[in-house]
């Protein structure tokens, strides 16, 4: 193999170009087979194969500075900076994590996981280098799908007028996640048309110097493309056009669908089967696409990430003009929405709790300072052994200290659709949901609960001396741990759904004084700043005991959720066990 000669970006330039090819088509192979097998990025990674190639061909990293927008494509550039084997190897297929990350590599300058980033952390380490008269290329490679965020706009906006070398290389492969939406793609259309001769040119119109490559899976036309800005002395856009999934033909016909894949993908033994069991996704698409239906000031909207809350491409072309995709543009989403909601529309926003991160200013101004009445959906919030950049951990803190907002966990279906629909009707609150992580619960029955009588919480069973205040998915572990108390030590302690995040229920905390010693939370995301501290708060100046478990205030990477258990003592013998040494310290 070609690659085999290859251990740094040095080892490159000893290649001719039949070489180069030949390690295209290696590389390529690798990400196929190691992505079937784990999952991952499958389209971003293929269609940057030559251009990474070209880059560290011509360019001198780590002196020259590559800086990856999300990630996302960041496969073929590890390979070729000392961490080939967590491709050639199973057994250390997992060893490195699929985004960019300094302390692998001094290739990698940043971790980074969100989108739109690039240009600006780009331009400040252009404006670094300047400031200690030093030397070097700064290279931000960004897709056409991440052009839509606003800190690409701003990164942007701040880059053209650097006055020193920048080079921004647009990876534009008529795609984001799903389908490019906003004005902005019809000029890169206009530009990929005219092969970059266009008069109408956004780049150029911000102050950017540009030039235009329609073979961005060449080679050859690569390396001559960056040969000639190497070292420029001033701002430029390299605008490329490449195919999202180049080189494997599925990948290339349905880009959405092999922009993230799961393990045995491309198996021919892996068999779509139709699998009818409700899940959290159907059932909200089916409340939506009904409600929808009878309603049409009734709209969906999700910030470029469809695919992760269920919304189809049949649940979007169903809603037709009642759906929007506003792009990777969060902060846009909430503001967008706040709009609609004050002006009698019924919006209904996905997101990931990861990317709840990047709209913290639009939730407190735009929305709960107006008080909009939107629904938020917060998917995928939990502790979680996700990459860090992709935690689910820290939207309680978040959302629930920011005031006029309501933020809601259901146990259940029966719950999540009753606080769903209160959420659409009602007309006083922006609402959050924390749809509910992992596979479906049923009640069995109907929930008809009048949401509207804020921070009520259900007691569910009635004991003494412990009760147990259960949020959202842990409510079930709370479940787990009575079962224990009652089994093994014949106790038969208070049982809590708390329901609401954003307020406790001041009453029933004040009635378990009577005859509890012990009050426990346990919450499904980080402690610092979350529910378990409104509650410990509540009884700090009287004697009774609280225990908050959740997570700590940390990053963890691809920790197994096993592993975190363990460490934030979240199982059933765990919380009892503190449980039992903090009654023994209490009896003392």
């Amino acid at each position: 193999m070609i690659l085999d000669k290859i251990n740094t970006p040095e080892d490159l330039k000893q290649l001719d170009r039949e070489e180069l090819k030949l390690l295209s088509n290696e590389i390529r192979e690798l990400i196929i087979n190691k992505v079937n097998a784990t999952g991952g990025h499958m389209g971003p990674n293929l269609g940057v194969i030559e251009s990474t190639i070209a880059l560290h061909y011509v360019f001198n990293s780590p002196q020259d500075k590559i800086i990856f927008d999300v990630s996302h494509q960041c496969y073929p550039h590890k390979i070729l900076t000392g961490r080939k084997e967590g491709f050639t190897n199973p057994d250390k297929y997992y060893e490195y994590t699929g985004y960019t990350a300094p302390e692998e590599s001094v290739h990698d300058i940043f971790k980074v996981g969100h989108t739109s980033t690039s240009v600006s952390l780009a331009t400040g380490a252009a404006k670094a280098r300047d400031l200690n008269n030093e030397k070097g290329n700064i290279i931000a490679f960004i897709g056409d799908g991440s052009l839509s965020g606003g800190e690409a706009y701003e990164g942007l906006n701040n880059a053209a007028v650097l006055g020193s070398n920048m080079i921004v290389i647009v990876n534009d492969n008529d795609m984001s996640i799903a389908e490019n939406q906003g004005g902005l793609y019809k000029n890169l259309k206009l530009l990929r048309e005219t092969k970059g001769k266009a008069e109408c040119n956004f780049f150029k119109a911000l102050g950017f110097d540009y030039c235009y490559l329609d073979e961005g899976n060449d080679i050859d036309k690569l390396i001559e493309t960056f040969e000639k800005i190497k070292d420029i002395n001033h701002p430029i856009v390299v605008h490329i056009k490449t195919i999202k999934g180049h080189g494997l033909p599925a990948a290339e016909r349905n880009k959405e669908a092999f922009h993230w894949v799961v393990p045995g993908i491309l198996n021919e033994s892996a068999k779509i089967s139709e699998n009818n069991a409700e899940t959290y996704d159907s059932i909200t698409t089916d409340y939506i696409l009904n409600k929808a239906k009878a309603d049409s000031s009734v709209i969906a909207v999700s910030p470029a990430t469809p695919g992760a809350s269920g919304f189809s491409q049949e649940f979007r072309e169903k809603l037709g003009k009642q759906y929007t995709d506003v792009g990777i543009a969060e902060e846009h989403a909430i503001a967008y929405c706040s709009g609609l909601a004050k002006c009698g529309a019924k919006p209904i926003l996905a997101i990931l709790s990861s990317f709840v991160q990047r709209t913290y200013d639009q939730i407190s101004q735009d929305l709960c300072l107006n008080n909009s009445p939107i629904t938020m959906l917060v998917y995928w919030g939990a502790l979680s052994g996700a990459d860090a950049t992709h935690l689910g951990s820290f939207d309680i803190p978040l959302i629930s200290n920011i005031p006029n907002i309501v933020y809601l966990s259901p146990t259940n279906k029966e719950e999540y659709l009753s606080m769903l629909n209160w959420s659409v009707e009602q007309d006083k609150y922006p609402v959050a949901i924390r749809v509910p992580y992992g596979e479906l619960v049923s009640a069995g029955m109907p929930d008809n609960t009048d949401y509207s009588n804020l921070n009520k919480f259900k007691l569910t069973n009635a004991g003494t001396d412990i009760a147990l205040i259960g949020l959202g998915n842990f409510y079930h572990l709370a479940q787990e741990v009575k079962s224990e108390l009652s089994a093994k030590y014949n106790i038969n302690a208070t049982l809590i759904n708390p329901c609401y995040i954003t307020g406790i229920d001041e009453d029933m905390l004040e009635s378990l004084k009577k005859n509890h010693k012990l009050v426990v939370t346990l919450e499904d995301g980080m402690l610092n700043g979350g529910f378990g501290e409104k509650i410990s708060r509540f009884y700090g100046n009287s004697d009774m005991k609280v225990l908050n478990f959740g997570g700590l205030k940390e990053f963890t990477d691809r920790v197994p959720i096993e592993e975190l258990y363990k460490r934030y003592h979240l199982t059933s013998e765990l919380i009892i066990g503190d449980i039992n040494k903090c009654l023994e310290v209490y009896s003392a």
